[in-house]
């Protein structure tokens, strides 16, 4: 199968904006619990609204990209995302924040369930977990990238300089954040066009993968499916649940600058994230993607334990060092969903997608659990239990079709034996 680059790329970008907009909740979380004067536990109903978007909006994109095709869901999804964020910038209350919020989350939610099998389909099914975690890799480059606009934007509107000064007028002076919402529904129009222009034919699907509304709900009761599922939930209360906390926990226990440390340090983190990213694509070329999810789970706990306990410096490294290890883990776990069914995989995806829905409860979790006893520190020890689960899936996994690798030395015999 022939790889369609045209497409790829369009997915790739896409994926970008996804993390773009998504992982922006973090750095600015301080920021609305100050703003809005709210506890840390109502604050975790930002990201709640974002992500439960995904269980209520997941399925029934599945079912709407086997019926229409990518291209129109993927218009619809930027639309919305256009939507809700200016609705956000234009009234920034309480309430309309947490349905702009649902608006943005169930616009993510129709493109994650769009683009992983057009990139499955565009890519081929052998090159997917490499694919994945290229699409990670841009994923991480847009978190990184998100914090420094933001903190860029906010200075700018501060001092009167810069880019700052096209927001004068637009934002409240004390409510800079709501610049990178102006950004944002600027970013989804110009996506609009950018697919309206691009030729996207639909993923051909045969009767096999073709699934009505009855059957996609019985992959609901297919064991794989479910514990899947489970490991997307894990997932993604992982990630959102260290990457929300970092600047809060630096503020609060470090005492550095929310805006300035603790955006930077949020940054960090999705640099190595996208550096892990790096480092995957070639690990994956010589290594079961079983074996590494395992061993990248172990540095995972390791690095969160010494950024909660250690030092001020130690916790500005290992954070980062968190990011870096949890890197590979959502392509891998996807590429092993989808490679462990023969059929469905449009609507296998729409289900493992509503897993999203784990980074609505973390936070709303950690700022229960911390206010209950009185520390995020002790609070944040929660996340190893996402994180054990994501281990034994490199146990438990049973593949249809494994990563493709390449043996070193079985090529220095083919060689020799030329020779």
């Amino acid at each position: 199968m022939n790889v369609k680059y045209g497409i790829v790329v369009l997915v790739l970008i896409t994926f970008f904006m996804v993390s773009f907009i998504t992982n922006i909740l973090g750095p600015i979380f301080p920021e609305l619990i100050d703003d809005f004067n709210i506890g840390i536990t109502l604050a975790g109903f930002f990201p709640f609204a974002f992500f439960v978007a995904y269980a209520v909006m997941s399925i029934p994109a599945g079912l709407l990209v086997q019926a229409r095709g990518e291209k129109p869901v993927m218009l619809l999804a930027f639309t919305l995302a256009g939507a809700g964020s200016l609705s956000f910038a234009l009234s920034p209350s309480f309430l309309v924040a947490m349905f702009a919020l649902f608006t943005i989350g169930c616009a993510m939610a129709l493109l994650q369930v769009a683009i992983n099998p057009l990139l499955r389909v565009s890519g081929g099914s052998k090159h997917f977990a490499m694919y994945s975690v290229l699409a990670q890799l841009m994923f991480g480059g847009a978190a990184t990238l998100s914090p420094i606009v933001y903190s860029t934007f906010v200075e700018g509107i501060t001092l009167n300089k810069g880019v700052g000064r096209f927001f004068i007028g637009l934002v409240p002076s004390s409510m800079a954040w709501l610049s990178m919402y102006w950004l944002f529904a600027a970013l989804s129009l110009g996506m609009v066009v950018y697919i309206l222009l691009t030729p996207i034919a639909k993923v051909e699907r045969n009767c096999n993968e073709l699934l009505s509304v009855k059957q996609s709900l019985a992959l609901l009761k297919n064991p794989i499916v479910v514990k899947f599922f489970f490991a997307i939930v894990a997932y993604v209360a992982l990630e959102q649940g260290v990457a929300n906390s970092i600047s809060l926990f630096l503020q609060s226990y470090h005492g550095l600058n929310a805006h300035t440390h603790g955006a930077y340090a949020v940054s960090q983190f999705w640099l190595l994230l996208t550096v892990g990213c790096l480092i995957g694509l070639l690990l994956l070329k010589f290594f079961d993607a079983q074996k590494l999810l395992m061993v990248f789970s172990m540095g995972a706990a390791s690095a969160l334990l010494l950024a909660l306990f250690g030092s001020k410096s130690t916790s500005l490294l290992s954070f980062p060092a968190v990011g870096f290890f949890l890197s590979i883990m959502w392509s891998v776990l996807f590429s092993l969903a989808l490679n462990s069914m023969q059929v469905g995989h449009g609507a296998v995806a729409g289900i493992l997608c509503t897993g999203i829905v784990g980074g609505a409860i973390a936070s709303p979790i950690l700022g229960l659990v911390s206010e209950i006893i009185g520390s995020q520190q002790v609070a944040m020890l929660v996340l190893l239990i996402p994180l054990a689960y994501i281990f034994s899936v490199g146990m438990w996994a049973k593949p249809l079709i494994k990563n493709h690798t390449v043996s070193l030395f079985n090529r220095r015999t083919e060689v020799s034996q030329s020779l």
